[in-house]
């Protein structure tokens, strides 16, 4: 463009046959600022286009003779536009003839922006080029605009989809990539000042900047998004900003768009190299904004889980008993073991307990139907209530009954599953009952293992209950109670994963803590639910 907005920079290819036109032609267009070439013929003209398009240097137009030697203008025109990535180039037909109506006609038919009749005044000339490439640029900012709002919209809904923080980021990392041309990175902050990071996937992963570059990261996050609101649009500079996050090793000024989440507690950053979105333009910068908003939007109700979360597992630590915390159980050895669910999932009431009563040693393993904080609040008034019953009952069948009784009085839409197990040292008695749970196991030191064929209603449906399966437990024996997250999998039958179970505690090696820890071993890794796990033996 010159200093009056007037295009002046196109590239020209010109393809006449008559060589004193070319040049008359091309003098015009170089005078007007424009770069010109110029060729002879069709052929010759999509060998030169060929060459440009490899080199990434297309012409911004094309002025075309209708009567060429080995194809007529209106083929070639006719070529081009069946060529995806020529297609928008905009063809000006000219001929040195009078051109009937019906010619005219045909070349706005074939995909041509306008026809010349030459000789023709060079302000005329000047204009059907400008015209051409002007309605061309337009359209070619259309569609880029088109793709972008495609692309925000895909992008909105797979990070509406994220079902964890670092999940989100990745995908708006992604996503702002994608819409504005440029490496991206994407940050939130929460509100234990945790940072995390997404990085677009051709920023890769080498050398990524380290701990303290995240640490300034957060203290500009922190400083940035007091007292805002909305999107804020920010630039910051190359020295202040960390090296390597948009290119390895590669200092960058920062465009940020920064967002707090609904609650104003979590800042939300996009960001990309300010030369890069320069380039994009101002549609580029606006998507941004309105992605970092819908990024704060999905990454709200992420955080909350996130604090739901650890109330969850701070009730599960803090009520169940860590092993050295364990109460001394005369007679009896026990080894436990938690693990909650993956980060994706919510935390459950899965629990356990080891107690002494005046029956014997009383051990339960349950769950609470569901996860959220509720089921593992529930799974906390189960404990104590079973701890008081204790104080006065024994018999497993009846404690069962009461922890019916109450759920139905006081939660009366939860249910949940226990195993009890009462277990006299001195002789090996032991009697189970079981409601609605795995039943235990019995692991042989001579190699084998059988579950325990004991079976109840669950807890908080008002069924009665059976009477205790008895058995006489040997000094060598391994009694093992676990919840079904260790072995339940979407897709497989309870019975094959109950059996792969059985199998897999027959090979543990010897000793309770083994036989723990080889099951986690084998079935324990990114679970969709808690795990909880109790296993003893007699001591005498």
């Amino acid at each position: 463009m010159d200093v009056n907005g007037k295009l002046t920079d196109a590239i020209v290819l010109i393809v006449d046959d008559v060589e004193a036109s070319r040049f008359a032609m091309s003098t015009v267009l170089r005078r007007a600022g424009h770069k010109v070439v110029a060729v002879g013929g069709g052929a010759e003209a999509l060998g030169e286009l060929d060459v440009r398009l490899r080199k990434g240097t297309l012409p911004d137009v094309a002025l075309v003779d209708v009567h060429l030697p080995d194809m007529s203008g209106f083929e070639l025109c006719r070529l081009l536009k069946q060529r995806p990535r020529m297609a928008d180039l905009p063809v000006v037909h000219f001929s040195a003839l009078a051109a009937a109506p019906v010619d005219r006609c045909q070349a706005l038919e074939e995909g041509a922006e306008a026809y010349l009749t030459v000789p023709a005044e060079p302000e005329e000339i000047e204009s059907a080029v400008r015209a051409a490439v002007r309605a061309a640029r337009l359209r070619a900012d259309d569609q880029a605009l088109v793709r972008r709002l495609t692309l925000l919209s895909e992008t909105i809904v797979t990070i509406q989809a994220a079902r964890s923080l670092p999940e989100l980021v990745a995908a708006a990392a992604e996503g702002t990539a994608r819409i504005t041309g440029t490496p991206a990175a994407v940050f939130v902050l929460d509100q234990d000042d945790e940072l995390y990071r997404g990085l677009s996937r051709e920023r890769g992963a080498v050398a990524l900047p380290d701990e303290g570059a995240h640490q300034t990261v957060a203290s500009l996050l922190r400083r940035l998004s007091r007292g805002h609101s909305g999107v804020r649009i920010t630039t910051v500079p190359a020295p202040l900003w960390p090296t390597g996050f948009f290119r390895p090793g590669v200092q960058h000024d920062a465009r940020l768009a920064l967002a707090l989440t609904q609650d104003g507690q979590a800042p939300v950053c996009l960001t990309a190299p300010t030369r890069g979105l320069r380039r994009a333009g101002p549609e580029a910068e606006a998507l941004l904004a309105q992605l970092a908003q819908a990024t704060a939007f999905a990454a709200q109700p992420l955080l909350m889980y996130q604090v739901e979360r650890h109330v969850a597992l701070t009730l599960q630590h803090s009520f169940l008993p860590q092993p050295h915390r364990l109460p001394e159980l005369p007679g009896v050895d026990v080894a436990v073991r938690y693990v909650p669910a993956s980060r994706q999932t919510e935390i459950g009431g899965d629990f356990y307990a080891a107690l002494r009563t005046d029956g014997g040693v009383l051990t339960a393993v349950g769950d609470v139907v569901g996860h959220s904080l509720d089921a593992a609040t529930v799974m906390v008034e189960i404990r104590h209530a079973l701890r008081a019953y204790c104080v006065e009952e024994s018999d497993p069948a009846v404690l069962a009954e009461r922890l019916d009784r109450m759920l139905q009085r006081y939660h009366p839409d939860v249910t949940a599953t226990v195993c009890l197990v009462l277990i006299d040292p001195a002789t090996g008695r032991t009697r189970v009952a079981n409601a609605g749970h795995i039943p235990p196991l019995i692991v042989r030191d001579s190699g084998g293992a059988d579950f325990i064929k004991a079976v109840g209603p669950l807890l908080g449906v008002g069924l009665p209950h059976p009477a205790p399966t008895e058995l006489f437990l040997e000094p060598t024996d391994r009694l093992l109670m676990v919840t079904d997250g260790l072995i339940e999998t979407r897709g497989t039958d309870l019975g094959v994963s109950m059996e792969q179970l059985r199998a897999a505690a027959a090979g543990a090696l010897p000793g309770l803590g083994a036989l723990c820890d080889t099951l986690l071993a084998s079935f324990g890794h990114d679970r969709e639910d808690d795990i909880a796990m109790l296993a003893l033996r007699l001591t005498n």
